[in-house]
């Protein structure tokens, strides 16, 4: 995929308060939750979106936020992951707290009024309107997360006849899709509410969908019994999931289901094999706890650091160890620092608690590229780093490969940026051994150290 995901809806805040409840209160027969631990997290598109960033992919949202508590705290959570188009919000920002004991819930309480605001023509959000028109025009897929609070409503005319592959996770208070998407993703529930006719089977309902949205393909969400897809031209077939998830908590899943049916579609893949992954990935989710289990770092206003200013790599990494949080770590050359490492640094940041950077040394770049590199000194690119806001700490390392450095730190996921495979990098197995994982990430277009210098040379 050349462009970004494109993802256009309504965010909202998502709350979890973590207890345990022992006994009944004495004034009225209902649990007493003594609280824990307090998780935040984004909802609606904002879950949709975080997710697609997570699987390494640029995402833009375009979406309302309030100027308050709820939407500051949102607007951190996801702005260090994706690229905010921010449309203005009329109320506050909407706030969903679960009160949970023991992985049940056992009350949602559900605070805000916020609906998004304005027209492409009025001056104070004409500036937004016009970043998401760009935004759309650039994207080789869009997903919208329509959750009833205006933000579909006022792109609808950009969103028809996009000529990408558009993907619509319609909801009960939010509209009907625009005519023409490739794929409307409704849970059962939302189908029954949206066919005129009584309700029969998932099969003849999302083939009467097909023709009454006017959409390429409807599938409609079935839980534990995957999706059933009907096409345009009659086409249809259920689509089982692979296993039977072991988990209980489905929530987030709808979104995890819309977003890696986008994914693939970007991709190129089939409609078949777009809903066979979603399928796939929204069972994964399922079984590995749902949205209750995303643990993402508190904004930094919010939360302080667990380790002092100036520490060194080493101390950064054990101090997240014992506060059982994630440790990022990436590593490379950062000869000439550019907008391409930027982009890849602040999305290594988001996939956890604190980003160590690895860079290889003078010597070391001087064997990997010839004895003209590097252009900056060790010194200096271990400076320019550690100014960033995303990296917490820059450690050298001497050797041809940050095997050993791997091997000291320990990092729960260690990054890489660019076509990358498993196989093809030699750190793989250091970090496999450390009790790591391996992300790839894709690479910003257009922006490379060799490019820039080329073209330095050149017009000199």
């Amino acid at each position: 995929m050349s462009g970004p995901l494109v993802i256009v809806g309504d965010s909202l805040l998502d709350v979890d308060v973590e207890g345990t409840a022992d006994r009944l209160a004495p004034d009225a027969p209902v649990p007493v939750v003594e609280g824990q631990a307090e998780h935040h997290r984004p909802g609606g598109a904002g879950l949709a979106a975080l997710l697609a960033a997570r699987d390494g992919t640029r995402v833009v949202l375009i979406t309302a936020m309030g100027d308050d508590p709820s939407g500051r705290c949102l607007e951190g959570l996801l702005s260090p992951a994706v690229e905010i188009v921010r449309l203005p919000l009329r109320g506050t920002t909407v706030r969903k707290t679960r009160v949970r004991a023991r992985g049940q819930t056992l009350v949602r309480i559900d605070t805000g009024d916020g609906r998004a605001l304005g027209r492409p023509g009025q001056v104070a959000s004409a500036s937004a309107f016009a970043r998401a028109a760009d935004a759309l025009a650039a994207a080789s897929a869009v997903l919208v997360a329509d959750y009833g609070r205006g933000v579909a409503d006022l792109l609808r005319e950009p969103l028809r006849g996009l000529d990408v592959p558009l993907v619509w996770d319609p909801h009960p208070r939010g509209s009907l899709p625009v005519p023409g998407c490739a794929l409307v993703t409704p849970s059962e529930a939302e189908a029954r509410g949206m066919c005129e006719e009584p309700y029969v089977s998932p099969e003849r309902t999302a083939r009467r969908l097909v023709r009454d949205l006017d959409a390429e393909a409807v599938a409609i969400t079935l839980g534990e019994r995957g999706a059933m897809l009907a096409r345009r031209g009659g086409r249809f077939g259920p689509v089982p999931v692979p296993h039977v998830a072991s988990g209980t908590d489905a929530c987030g899943a709808g979104d995890r289901f819309a977003a890696a049916a986008a994914l693939a579609l970007a991709d190129g893949a089939s409609t078949e094999d777009a809903v066979a992954r979603a399928v796939g990935e929204a069972t994964r989710f399922v079984e590995e706890g749902g949205a209750a289990a995303l643990r993402l770092p508190r904004p930094a206003a919010e939360s302080p650091v667990p380790f002092a200013p100036g520490a060194s790599a080493f101390e950064v990494a054990a101090a997240v160890r014992a506060a059982g949080g994630r440790l990022i770590a990436t590593g490379g050359c950062f000869d000439l620092l550019h907008a391409g490492h930027v982009s890849l640094l602040r999305r290594a940041r988001a996939l956890g608690d604190a980003l160590v950077v690895c860079v290889n040394s003078d010597d070391s770049i001087r064997r990997l590229k010839g004895p003209s590199r590097p252009l900056v000194s060790e010194r200096d690119r271990v400076e320019v780093l550690r100014a960033l806001g995303c990296v917490d700490a820059v450690t050298v390392f001497d050797e041809d490969t940050p095997s050993r450095v791997i091997e000291r730190l320990c990092p729960d996921v260690w990054v890489k940026g660019g076509d990358y495979d498993e196989r093809s990098m030699p750190e793989a197995e250091a970090v496999r051994r450390a009790g790591g994982e391996v992300v790839i990430l894709p690479t910003v277009p257009g922006y490379s150290t060799t490019g820039l210098i080329a073209a330095a040379r050149a017009a000199s």
